[in-house]
């Protein structure tokens, strides 16, 4: 008979060793921060699809300068489609880093009754969010280099998934020590998916696409991208197998899985329509992108659980895991 996991707030230690599992932490300020992480998440994907849309629109130096737009905050005289793009995803990024400089604040004021880690893995976020602001600055000033633009876009799929660990990492959760290789799975699955958007991203930003169909250039490129579609889907599809073949799995997993592959069909379906139709319907392409962040952010949540619920299972006992009778 399997252990029952949901004894595990009564076993010594358990606490120190899993802070943030069945909390012996205070609820009321990790329960506010966990609030801010996840709009913090939200706000950075909303960013990555107006970012994509700036690159698709060819108005990522609508504003020549930075990180004023024209030398104004505000570019009223100069403003249309293009400006308002990238002015807006300035805006966005610039709320975002305030954003997480509250969440810095928050987890260090706060830090004798939420998680140890949790201040530190803020200050990381903060790192990466100035980092992110450097290559921001690069991206205009450097006139839009593909490499730049490249890890621009990365540093974002990074920052995101900081924010979307942390806050799965914040939440109750109930384990069924039934996860066995998924964790696994969904690690090798979350890495395959990051490097095909890093390779769409370089597609995107070297237009690759569009000059091999119309010029015959930098066909490799795109090539590159359409291979590595093989691999990332089927990582995917092994991941949703497993979850729909593992018993008494957790809800939390079992929903992220579901959505995982839901996420993977309409990528799929949106990929073959943008390569279809030439890039030349924008909206698509933005879809495209957004699903590819969104996926990322599904298996990184998915992951993190099923390591939660891993360690958990391996730890009941200060001494190692109970014996299974």
């Amino acid at each position: 008979m399997a252990t029952n996991l949901s004894s595990l707030s009564s076993v010594p230690g358990v606490h120190g060793r899993f802070p943030g599992w069945q909390r012996a932490t205070s609820a009321e300020p990790t329960d506010r921060i966990r609030r801010l992480v996840w709009k913090l998440a939200l706000a950075t994907l909303a960013l990555m699809a107006v970012g994509s849309a700036t690159r698709v629109m060819n108005a990522g130096l609508a504003c020549p300068d930075w990180p004023l737009c024209y030398g104004q905050l505000v570019p009223q005289s100069q403003m249309n489609l293009q400006v308002f793009l990238e002015w807006f995803h300035r805006l966005d990024a610039a709320l975002i880093g305030l954003s997480t400089l509250w969440l810095v604040a928050l987890s260090v004021w706060y830090r004798r009754q939420v998680p140890g880690w949790l201040p530190w893995a803020s200050v990381g976020a903060l790192a990466l969010i100035g980092f992110q602001g450097v290559l921001g600055g690069l991206t205009v000033t450097q006139l839009l280099r593909f490499d730049i633009v490249t890890a621009h876009l990365g540093t974002a799929l990074l920052f995101f998934s900081t924010m979307l660990v942390i806050g799965t990492c914040l939440l109750r959760c109930t384990p069924t020590g039934t996860v066995g290789r998924l964790p696994w799975l969904g690690l090798g699955a979350t890495v395959l998916v990051y490097g095909q958007c890093l390779l769409g991203g370089l597609v995107g930003s070297r237009w690759a696409a569009h000059q091999c169909f119309g010029l015959g250039e930098l066909c490799q490129v795109m090539n590159s991208h359409l291979i590595g579609i093989l691999p990332a889907t089927v990582s995917v599809l092994a991941l949703t197998q497993a979850v729909w073949r593992t018993p008494a799995l957790s809800y939390p997993l079992r929903q992220l899985g579901n959505l995982a592959s839901m996420l993977l069909a309409f990528q799929l379906v949106m990929g073959i329509a943008t390569f279809r139709l030439h890039l030349q319907v924008e909206p698509l392409t933005v879809i495209h992108h957004t699903l590819g962040a969104a996926l990322v952010g599904t298996l990184v949540c998915f992951t993190t659980l099923a390591l939660r619920e891993q360690r958990a299972a391996n730890a009941i006992t200060p001494d190692g895991p109970i014996p299974q009778p």
